[in-house]
């Protein structure tokens, strides 16, 4: 890799190594390492034939696609900061980001152009012509067709990129206001590619399914990582259960990657008794807290180990996770990356590291970190302390050999008559049960402790249980003050573009 110093040479790197081998595919179109490379460039030389200069935004706003990838690595390229954008964002909170980050160039797809061409004219753009649009399929008049710029033969820019420099601006989901973007640099996204792709032992022989959302850090990690390993991504527009199991079949896939809620749902679906999964070398899993219980039953009918793993936006990726071959630890999230130094601070002093195996707050310090919030010197300051140490929000403890095991969200503890209650520790409980496919806690208000627990299960296919049961069930293993006061029987559960699920849109959603 010493030839690489951003993401924006990654396909290169690879490219000269593994030309004609197959590195992408897609329901659309499979993609060689040549062809990627080619196509990344033909973007580049057009997004600077239509003016878009080195350090200018390139906003991504699409389902993952084949064109999608191309976008990112030929904007790069060009010398863009890429803003890789949450697809499931309403048009107002699109606008936003545009304006905020000064976005010089949208890609999305044909259904969407004509909004994102509509938004865009009531954008300022006092620095320049305006917001040029590339719509990836059929684009409406004022648009760019993405065949228009993979036409162009013109010359590639010559960029070398300050490793320092800005790289990529994601926003955050912006739960209490308008989202953040956390600007990362070239150095940190292509550390985090390389350091998770080294923990899990990536090579050139590895398949990997995915459905995770490009615009994600998880997601760019696993593309990316896999990527820098000269590995084949076999990329979904978006996670249906059981086409992923049918993909890993079909291309004796080596790991499938994604969040608990995905897991969950290959395992309760019936195409599982069937599907051919021996192929499977280690899968991993982040974004949420996984129940053990799941994870003992997908190792068991993959025979694959499943890795945990955590991070953030504002890390660019991976934080901590597990070294493939090292004893595995159920339940924990890991150890830092090499390099990273993550610490539990005591939630009332940050200055203090809390007693080990007791919860504080998880922080974060090194290359991968933001280098700070756009345009936002005051939530920056906030989130980074003087000495580097970056604020995660989640609750966790630390064991004497460094592994981490994360207890929950801060933001998402439920405080029931003076007593703290994560709801993952209720999750981890009720998904134990055989006819449990997925389940999620959160608060409903009370008017005596102010909140009270309820749990929302998705029943198994087939399975029957009542409220009552449940109730026992989770009254075994919890004390009773963590106990859930109600169980409500749901058809689904409310997740983001990545799978996780969304705890707070529960109560919004779902009236007992």
């Amino acid at each position: 890799m010493d030839d690489v110093v951003s993401p924006g040479g990654i396909l290169r790197h690879a490219a000269a190594r593994y030309n004609d081998k197959v590195a992408l595919v897609t329901a659309a179109r499979t993609m060689t390492y040549g062809e990627l490379d080619t196509e990344s460039d033909r973007v580049a030389a057009a997004l600077n034939a239509r003016g878009v200069r080195p350090g200018q935004p390139v906003s991504l706003y699409a389902q993952n696609r084949w064109e999608w990838v191309v976008a990112y690595h030929g904007a790069l390229r060009a010398g863009a900061v890429v803003n890789p954008v949450n697809v499931m964002l309403t048009p107002e909170e699109l606008a936003f980001v545009l304006r905020d980050c000064d976005a010089a160039a949208v890609f999305t797809s044909s259904a969407q152009a004509a909004e994102v061409l509509a938004l865009t004219r009531d954008l300022p753009q006092p620095d320049g012509p305006g917001i040029t649009v590339v719509a990836f399929d059929e684009s409406p008049e004022g648009a760019v067709g993405f065949a228009e710029l993979l036409a162009d033969d013109g010359p590639v820019p010559a960029f070398a990129p300050d490793p320092a420099a800005p790289c990529t601006i994601g926003y955050t989901s912006g739960t209490t206001g308008h989202p953040k973007g956390a600007v990362q640099s070239h150095r940190a996204v292509l550390l985090n590619c390389a350091l998770t792709a080294t923990m899990h032992g990536r090579t050139s022989a590895d398949v990997v399914v995915t459905a995770l959302p490009a615009p994600h850090v998880y997601g760019n990690v696993a593309i990316n990582g896999t990527f820098l390993a000269g590995g084949t991504v076999v990329l979904m527009e978006r996670f249906a259960a059981a086409e992923a199991l049918r993909l890993i079949g079909e291309h004796s896939a080596t790991m499938f990657e994604g969040v608990p809620a995905m897991y969950a749902m290959m395992l309760a679906d019936p195409a599982l008794a069937t599907a051919d999964l021996s192929s499977l070398t280690r899968c991993t899993v982040g974004g949420q807290t996984i129940p053990l219980s799941t994870i003992e039953r997908w190792q068991s009918r993959s025979g694959a180990p499943l890795i945990e793993l955590w991070g953030m936006t504002e890390i660019a990726g991976l934080g901590t996770t597990h070294a493939l071959h090292a004893p595995p630890v159920p339940g924990s999230i890991g150890v830092s990356l090499p390099g990273v130094e993550v610490r539990v601070a005591d939630l009332d002093d940050v200055t203090r590291d809390a007693p080990r195996g007791e919860p504080g707050e998880l922080m974060v310090r090194g290359p991968i970190v933001m280098l700070g919030y756009h345009g936002n010197p005051r939530a920056t300051a906030e989130t980074i302390e003087p000495d580097g140490w970056l604020h995660t929000g989640d609750i966790a403890s630390m064991t004497d050999t460094g592994h981490v095991f994360i207890v929950d969200r801060r933001k998402d503890m439920i405080i029931t008559g003076g007593y703290n209650v994560y709801p993952a520790e209720i999750e981890r409980v009720l998904a134990a049960h055989p006819a449990v496919a997925m389940v999620a806690a959160g608060p409903v208000p009370d008017p005596v402790k102010g909140e009270l627990a309820c749990a929302y299960v998705v029943l198994a296919p087939g399975a029957h249980t009542t409220e009552e049961e449940l109730l026992a069930f989770a009254g075994r293993s919890l004390a009773a003050y963590k106990r859930p006061r109600a169980v409500l029987f749901v058809d689904d559960l409310p997740k983001t573009s990545t799978g996780k699920i969304m705890r707070r849109e529960l109560i919004k959603r779902y009236e007992r």
